[in-house]
């Protein structure tokens, strides 16, 4: 095995590509030298070709997705979790990636192990990794309104299989605690440059007070177990319609969370885009129109959390890179503006459909 254990510093260092294909190796899957690192930033994910087995029928796909997860992030129970649902909704014919039961062949190192009913999630020198089949598609076109139904369909498929019953590990999305918790974070760790510190800590907490008084005024959230990440970049479209190729912030939450990231443009365009989706929503699923005041207060904990997200990853050299303006004073203007913005927005009439 040449991989090295991460640090909590260079989370990756040691993440070779050798040491990609000896992971994966140790666990059954032979790569055949052929590797592209994919995007992403939070965990590393790797498209790997497999050599051809002698058995078709007992054969993995030719090509697989090996995930590496960020040291720290989740707990092996907050991970089997996430597998745990992608493996029902593809048993419920619900099109999301769903990892691949693993293997150790007889030669395996000692040091690995496997974990899952089936084994899902590998341990091999204090790598996390699941394995998925690769399945391509492009970007759906969300200024199609029949795309947008179809969609639709889609996450209350998804929805009804969530609504089962919740997670017990995973997170839940169901008031503004973790956002504050963030903000404080960056507070006491001088995170932000000193003349910007008091406009955006003091927007930031009116901007959390509105959200917890929608919140209030909404009253008992219908949770259930959502994608929690349902932007364009997770969602893969093909002649067969949309699948989910990420379940990796995976919650319990309430439904909106999966349909208001897919809205865009002024009011009256993302009002449309909503009455789509939400056309085809309800063709599988009842949705309770009083979520809609929801919309404003989620944008705003994630805009926060996005914040402490980048900041918490800084030492990454992956993210001064995609974010070259985070430690200067206009990144945190921006952010104070948007958050105003967002202020402004949560005392407006929400979005009908």
């Amino acid at each position: 095995m040449t991989a090295f254990p991460p640090s909590p510093d260079l989370p990756y260092a040691g993440l070779t590509p050798h040491a990609v294909l000896d992971a994966l190796d140790a666990a059954g899957l032979r790569g055949d030298g052929r590797i592209l690192q994919l995007n992403s930033y939070e965990n590393r994910v790797f498209q790997v070709h497999l050599e051809e087995s002698l058995d078709p029928q007992a054969a993995p796909p030719a090509v697989v997705v090996a995930k590496f997860y960020r040291t720290g992030r989740w707990s092996d129970a907050q991970i089997l979790e996430e597998h745990a649902f992608a493996r029902e909704l593809a048993e419920a014919e619900v099109p999301a990636v769903a990892p691949l039961a693993l293997q150790a062949p007889p030669e395996a190192p000692a040091a690995l192990t496997l974990q899952g009913q089936p084994p899902t999630l590998a341990t091999l020198e204090s790598w996390r990794f699941a394995v998925s089949p690769r399945c391509g598609g492009r970007s759906p076109e969300l200024e199609d309104a029949s795309v947008l139904e179809w969609i639709g369909r889609f996450l209350g498929r998804l929805h009804t299989v969530g609504a089962r019953r919740p997670f017990a590990q995973r997170l839940t999305l169901d008031g503004s605690a973790a956002a504050r918790a963030s903000v404080q974070w960056l507070i006491d760790g001088d995170r932000l440059p000193p003349d910007a510190l008091h406009g955006w800590h003091d927007t930031c907490l009116r901007a959390l007070d509105a959200v917890d008084t929608r919140l209030r005024r909404h009253g008992a959230l219908e949770l259930l177990r959502l994608h929690g990440d349902c932007h364009v970049g997770n969602l893969l479209w093909t002649a067969a319609g949309p699948h989910f190729v990420d379940l990796d912030d995976a919650v319990n939450g309430p439904a909106v969370q999966d349909l208001w990231m897919l809205l865009g443009g002024d009011r009256h365009e993302m009002q449309a885009q909503l009455g789509a989706l939400l056309d085809g929503y309800e063709t599988i699923r009842e949705f309770d129109r009083r979520e809609l005041a929801l919309i404003e207060p989620l944008r705003t904990l994630r805009i926060i959390q996005h914040s402490a997200w980048i900041a918490r990853r800084w030492d990454d050299p992956a993210f001064p890179v995609a974010f070259p303006s985070f430690e200067s004073p206009s990144y945190w203007s921006q952010q104070t503006t948007l958050l105003r913005e967002q202020i402004a927005a949560m005392e407006d009439e929400p979005l009908v459909a």
